[in-house]
Order: C-alpha cells, then structure tokens, then sequence
C-alpha cells in the first residue's frame, strides 16, 4: 500500500503530545474525599471495570484522529510500470468474425471454438506479449501487444460477428496485425492468422501482406478452420433459427504461400482437437528474451479505513453518553 498524500501522515506525531496531556490530566487527578481505610468500599470492587471503562472514549477517540490522518494521506493499492527482462516472444493474433464463423462443424461454433482455444494458448504463455486484430470486411485492433492478459482475455469475449461489415478481408485483417507487431523490440515475431474463408473484400492482397510481414521478419502462421465438405450454418427464418448445410470453402493455397513466404506453416483445423493441437504446436516455438512492462492503475482504499473511522465515533458517543457518562 501506498499513500498518495504521505506528508500528512507526519500529522500522527501530534498523537505524542495528546496522551502526554492525558496521562497528566490523570495523575493531577486526586479525590478530594480521604480515609484511612478502603475496607468498607471492597464491597464496590465488582465494579471496578468501569474505572478502566473511562477511558475507552479517549482511547477511541485518539485512534479516530489517527484513522482521519491516514485518510487524509489517501492510502492507495497500486503496482507501478515495471520494467524487467524475460523469455518470450511478441505474438499478435489475427482471428476472423465474419457471420461463416457461426457454422457448427466446431463445437460451439467455429468462433466460439477458436476463442477457447486461443484463451487457453494465452493462459500458456505468461511471458509473452500477445495481442489480438479481428477482421470481416474490415479490421480493427481489439487489444495492442501487451503483457496485462487479463485484459485480453476479457476483450475476447466481446468478439461476436456483426460488430463491423460482414465479408473476408484476409489481406487487410494481415495488414492490420503486421502495423501493429512490426515495431516491436523482440527478434521474435509471430501472426497466428485464422480464418474460415476466401479473400473477397479489401484493399489489399493477402499476398502482398505477406510481403510485407517478411520484410520486418514477422513469422506468420496460418490457420484454415473448417470440416472437409459441408458444414451446419444457422439461417435466420420466419420460423426461427434453420440449420443448413453449406460448401466449406477455404483458400488454402493462399494461406500457404503467406506462411511460407514469412517462414512459417499452415494448418488446417476441422474438429475442436485438431484445432487444439495446431495452438499446441505453435506453443512450441522459440523463445527469446523480451523488455516486459506491466501497469495496473491505482485504486483509492480510504473506504475502509472511513467506516472504521465512522463506527468509532459512534461507540465513543454512545459510550459518553452511557457507561461512562459524566454527572455535574
């Protein structure tokens, strides 16, 4: 914990003089009744908790002041940016949202099937800095490179088809992922481009991306997700949700050659374990040593210490009015 404020808690030190002043009050103070003998009061030992008592309201009310002291200072949870140096290697993901990844050939759907995986391949690999472009007609970065996985994976679950203009814009979405990669520190670089389709929009060729990707030493890898065949696609109808069968098509021959011009690999996925296996494999790539900074934002944690201040002033008042109450 820190403080945003620590000056006031120098503030603490006019507790020092408080209780002098205290403790001096109580050795000043004398009955002004004297016997020779306190064998006949004996009897009132039984109360004799209420002599301590009296001094629970002061005591509650020197701790009150200390509370309010520390609130003043603001005291704050925080981890700061935090430079250090580890093994891993920058990966950017390029993942397809277009309407085609709702077929059913994978369990739930194909896009469905690709996020759990994908989760459980960032779960993997703690080191490294993985961030995430979605394409359709057109693409957007959904996470830049980092190291804060916990944000990336909660960014994922936000990825549905429909949030941007329907379509297959391989090239672009590749494009995307390589701006966004290409000035990284790492001498390792990798795009795990997925998708289920066939380049059909977009200004620029999946081929001439690619180009682009090996001229800054970015290793692509992709990934063509579909049964052979034909595969359940969900229709919406006037009598709900239809389930029809439809060609898969994939443009294999293109996502090879954008994997070996980059030097990296192609692999087709057609069921939820192959899918798995081909994120298992590319877990297996090299690793090399990465600058890694991480942030998390300061939270105020005065709450608490301003209800305990708050319940403390209430027992004091209840008790000087009560138990210890001062009769003229």
């Amino acid at each position: 914990m820190i403080f945003a404020n620590p000056t006031y808690l120098y503030l603490l030190l006019l507790l020092i003089p408080i209780i002098g002043w205290y403790i001096y009050k109580l050795s000043k103070s004398q009955a002004s009744l004297q016997v020779s003998s306190s064998e006949g009061f004996m009897a009132l030992g039984a109360s004799s908790w209420k002599v301590w008592l009296r001094h629970v309201p002061f005591v509650l009310r020197t701790i009150a002041i200390a509370l309010l002291i520390v609130i003043l200072a603001r005291p704050q949870s925080t981890n700061s940016w935090q430079n250090s140096s580890t093994e891993g290697i920058d990966i950017m993901m390029a993942m397809d949202i277009s309407t085609s990844m709702l077929a059913q050939d994978l369990k739930p759907n194909r896009l469905e099937a690709a996020k759990d995986v994908a989760a459980a391949f960032i779960n993997g690999r703690p080191h490294d800095n993985i961030g995430l472009v979605v394409f359709a007609a057109e693409s957007f970065t959904q996470c830049p490179l980092t190291i804060d996985h916990g944000v990336l994976l909660n960014l994922f679950k936000n990825i549905q088809p429909g949030i941007i203009e329907d379509g297959t814009a391989i090239g672009l979405g590749l494009a995307n992922a390589v701006s966004r990669i290409k000035d990284s520190q790492a001498k390792s670089k990798v795009i795990i481009l997925l998708t289920d389709g066939v380049n059909n929009t977009g200004e620029i060729a999946p081929v001439t991306a690619a180009g682009i990707a090996k001229t800054f030493g970015i290793r692509v890898y992709t990934i063509g997700v579909g049964t052979k065949g034909e595969a359940p696609y969900p229709f919406q109808t006037a009598y709900g949700i239809q389930y029809q069968n439809v060609p898969v098509e994939i443009d294999e021959p293109t996502l090879k050659q954008i994997s070996a011009t980059t030097g990296g690999q192609y692999f087709r996925a057609t069921d939820n374990a192959s899918l798995k296996e081909i994120y298992s494999e590319i877990d297996q790539l090299e690793k090399t040593k990465i600058s890694v900074q991480q942030y998390s934002k300061k939270q105020d944690e005065y709450e608490k210490w301003a209800i305990l201040l708050l319940s403390l002033l209430v027992i004091e008042f209840l008790l000087r009015n009560t138990l210890v109450r001062n009769i003229p």
